[in-house]
């Protein structure tokens, strides 16, 4: 059987009539575009000389131009009085005002903003122009159209701030009487209003007295309840220039009966004005008329007047604490329970029904009790200090509880964003929010998750700090679900679409080390930061597990597992398959010498991160390029002089060899750079000092994780027996652990174990053994707040970069041993990977032999890292 054939073209009557209409509303598209096309002579006429300066071409633009053009210049008016003030205000000005009588919305709001923009930006030479401006902003304050309108009383108020009083007196007070009389428009009332309340703080008391406060009292008054709610908003400020007096006999009066007035919005702004004024009132002014006040609006506001009720929960907080010396007991439980009757307001309704059969005012009504809700929750910080945060387990849990299980994601985000408020009040306390805090964690909205774990690290530190006991590996051990929250946290926002929260979340977990054990985070957390580098396809977020990846390598405390991490580094990312991950590495690389001490660095990630000047991707040479000066910074002369003479040949070997144009070019500048750099010496200089004695910090608490864990061990295999001194200089000597004093020629000295002690007492090694458990808290908050500032300023140690120069330097005597760890003889042997990781020591005698440095060829470069590599 054939298919069958497909539809035949319909050439009916009906059906030509309807592609005779298609082709009539193509050529109908089509006309506009023909007319859009400018004649000669429209071209001739918009043509400007180029010749003109500016203020002569927006001269003629505004005169003789098309509106479009005037509203360009217009619009360009701020970079006019930049360029030169006195002319734009002698030529330009005078023709925008022309152009201003019969110009449409676009040009006037464009002038509006222009003069707006030129006020703000140089308030104090606009003193010179502002009246000028003012009478542009006067004639066009009641425009018909509402927007331009508004667009021209902000600029009016912008100008009161900087017009003297005299100007204001004449030019806005005195025409004022007259424009908030009853007899002019409900527009102008309006305008009037709001150039009161600015207007009060320009003058003294009794001029208020005499010529404001009459117009105000009128206002308030007013038969319009836009008027009055508009006048009632202003009283704060009216209030704030007039004084306490004044305010008490005047502003308080007209408050109370505008808190009684029919309109609602009326009501509303009187609520709001008495919130923002109660430390205007003193005690007897609360008690005997802000309170009966504040009690008349709670009652009302479920039945008569629900208006309220949005605004009342948001500022119940303010409330609570402005009158809380005046609340007798009753009172204080009064409040309080209405404070949790809010929080539960709209959830005890049965939502059986289907969403699309809800009636629209049903609708509106969740809506408005969701609002109430999400207020509730931002208010939870002020009404913990209302009822003491002692009292909080018996007056407020159940609250807080139900607020973190809210069924709507708007209040369970404001819960989430005042946990860390909620967590410093109640301090010790603490402990009772745990479970909430987990929850929160595994809430299915992200934006919940983004909101909480801005201080997710303060929060955990909070926590882990209650309690805690001389073991602190087990801080959080009566929290066993953190770890599955934080995991279940991590792995859903990987899934979604915000790579913003992810790499959010990836940062705040390098405060894991201060919370969690090493061994926790190694078999948890270090795989997944792993993974992610690796697989994920955002940058940003490779970036941030990089980062954190490197902290929980610094702040690991088994060798064995510091080893495994360094090798996976080197061998799937520097010598990975894929050029991105080797892109990585290089991003590792900078993270490990901002974090760890040089010495470390040098040891095991120098040699790996230079080899790759021979990758075959110019993108990683490039990179390798802009990161060659950090890896000269951690360089020390005299011993490093053969990675020197190393990372010289690797520069040679480009200068000369290097074949793309754009990877050669920035190897130039690198070049420059290097040659610009002082190499560091490895006794302290003067002008290396702090940043010399911040890496010898990180190299001790390096070293000080090696000892601990020896420590650790010797205390296992002895049953928890303290060993005994001799077994102690043993262990020490086996471990080859380096000294770590400052050189004597400085007057400093770090705390730390000196090979000058013929024996160690058991009080040292007690003490010894107590750093290594504390360590998770010592040591990480002892450097964590150091790591984070060099993380905003990039190792940058300067040093001399060619060979010559380490003659003069190698003649220098060290009068210490301390800056020696990193010699092959005294990096300790527990420090030394297996399987053998490609590692270099400081002071061995294999150097490259200085005349096939500059050799082209790469062949010779490659043996000499391969017989390096060999050699741990």
């Amino acid at each position: 059987m054939h298919p069958p054939p497909p539809a035949a073209m319909d050439f009916g009557q009906n059906s030509l009539f309807g592609y005779m209409e298609d082709l009539q509303e193509l050529t109908i598209i089509e006309r506009p575009v023909r007319r859009s096309l400018k004649s000669p002579e429209e071209i001739e006429r918009l043509t400007v000389d180029e010749d003109l300066s500016d203020i002569d071409r927006a001269v003629y633009l505004l005169s003789a131009g098309q509106d479009i053009q005037g509203t360009s210049v217009i619009a360009n008016l701020p970079s006019l009085m930049r360029q030169n003030p006195t002319e734009t205000l002698r030529r330009v000005l005078p023709k925008v005002r022309e152009a201003l009588h019969a110009a449409g919305v676009d040009m006037q709001l464009t002038a509006a903003t222009a003069l707006l923009t030129v006020l703000q930006e140089e308030p104090a030479p606009a003193h010179g122009y502002a009246h000028s401006f003012l009478q542009v902003a006067l004639l066009h304050l009641e425009h018909r159209d509402t927007g331009v309108s508004n667009a021209w009383l902000e600029t009016l108020l912008s100008l009161i701030e900087i017009l003297p009083k005299e100007t204001l007196r004449h030019e806005i007070l005195n025409p004022l009487v007259s424009k908030a009389q009853l007899s002019q428009t409900v527009q102008s009332r309006l305008i009037s209003c709001k150039i009161l309340g600015k207007l009060t703080n320009k003058f003294d008391a009794h001029t208020i007295k005499r010529e404001i406060l009459p117009l105000v009292k009128s206002l308030c008054q007013d038969v319009e309840y836009e008027v009055r709610s508009c006048m009632c908003r202003q009283l704060e400020n009216i209030a704030q220039g007039i004084g306490t007096e004044l305010t008490k006999s005047v502003v308080l009066p007209e408050l109370i009966e505008l808190s009684r007035d029919e309109g609602s919005s009326v009501r509303l702004a009187a609520f709001e004005t008495l919130v923002n004024l109660l430390d205007i009132f003193d005690s007897d002014d609360r008690s005997q008329t802000i309170l009966p006040l504040v009690k008349s609006f709670c009652d009302k506001c479920f039945k008569a007047d629900e208006s309220i009720l949005i605004s009342l929960s948001f500022n119940l907080g303010k409330l609570c604490h402005g009158l809380y010396g005046i609340f007798t007991p009753d009172q204080h439980l009064r409040f309080l329970e209405f404070y949790k009757k809010l929080c539960m307001l709209g959830l005890q309704q049965e939502n059986g029904h289907n969403e699309n059969q809800i009636p629209p005012q049903i609708l509106e009504q969740e809506k408005k009790y969701i609002s109430v809700r999400k207020n509730c929750a931002y208010n939870l910080p002020a009404m913990i200090v209302f009822v003491d945060p002692k009292n909080f387990h018996m007056e407020l849990y159940s609250t807080f509880f139900c607020l973190c299980h809210d069924p709507e994601v708007p209040v369970r985000y404001t819960i989430a964003i005042c946990f860390y408020e909620v967590s410093k009040l109640l301090n010790s306390g603490v402990c009772l929010i745990q479970k909430e805090l987990i929850t929160l964690l595994q809430d299915e909205s992200l934006e919940v998750l983004d909101a909480l774990i801005d201080h997710l690290p303060e929060i955990l530190e909070l926590m882990s700090t209650v309690g805690e006991s001389s073991v602190q590996e087990n801080k959080l051990s009566s929290l066993p679900d953190l770890i599955p929250a934080l995991t279940a946290a991590e792995q859903r926002a990987a899934a979604s679409l915000k790579w913003r929260t992810h790499e959010k979340l990836l940062q705040k977990y390098a405060c894991l080390p201060h919370v969690i054990s090493s061994d926790q985070i190694y078999y948890r957390f270090l795989q997944r930061m792993f993974t992610i580098m690796m697989t994920n396809n955002v940058l940003p977020v490779q970036k941030a597990a990089s980062r954190t990846l490197c902290i929980f390598l610094r702040y690991n405390r088994k060798q064995e597992q510091r080893h495994e991490v360094i090798q996976k580094l080197i061998e799937q990312l520097g010598q990975g398959k894929s050029y991105w991950n080797r892109l990585r590495f290089l991003d590792t690389c900078e993270f490990i010498i901002e974090i760890f001490s040089k010495s470390f660095f040098c040891k095991y990630f120098f040699l790996p991160a230079i080899e790759l000047t021979y990758d075959p991707v110019a993108n990683v040479r490039m990179k390798l390029c802009y990161l060659l000066p950090k890896v000269k910074s951690t360089l020390k002369i005299p011993a490093d002089k053969h990675l020197l003479q190393q990372l010289e040949m690797c520069v040679r070997k480009l200068l000369c060899q290097e074949k793309d144009k754009d990877v050669l070019a920035i190897v130039k500048k690198t070049v420059l750079e290097l040659d610009r750099m002082e190499m560091s010496m490895d006794a302290f200089q003067k002008k290396f000092y702090e940043k010399d004695l911040l890496d010898q910090e990180k190299e001790r608490e390096e070293l000080l994780l090696l000892e601990m864990e020896q420590l650790e061990k010797e205390k296992q295999q002895n049953g928890g027996r303290p060993s005994s001194e001799k077994s102690f200089e043993k262990k020490r000597r086996d471990t080859k652990t380096p000294t770590q004093s400052l050189p004597k020629s400085i007057p400093i000295s770090v705390p730390g174990p000196s090979s000058s002690n013929p024996s160690t007492s058991k009080e040292i090694k007690k003490s010894k053994l107590i750093r290594s458990q504390s360590f998770n808290n010592q040591a990480f908050h002892a450097k964590y707040g150091n790591l984070e500032k060099c993380a905003s300023k990039s190792p940058t140690a300067t040093y001399a970069s060619s060979v010559s120069g380490l003659a003069k330097t190698s003649v220098l005597s060290l009068t210490d041993d301390s800056f020696r760890t990193r010699n092959s003889n005294s990096v300790p042997s527990s420090f030394s990977p297996n399987p053998p990781l490609p590692s270099t020591s400081r002071g061995s005698g294999n150097t490259a032999d200085p005349k096939s440095s500059g050799s082209k060829d790469g062949q010779p470069r490659k043996a000499t890292l391969k017989s390096r590599k060999s050699n741990p």
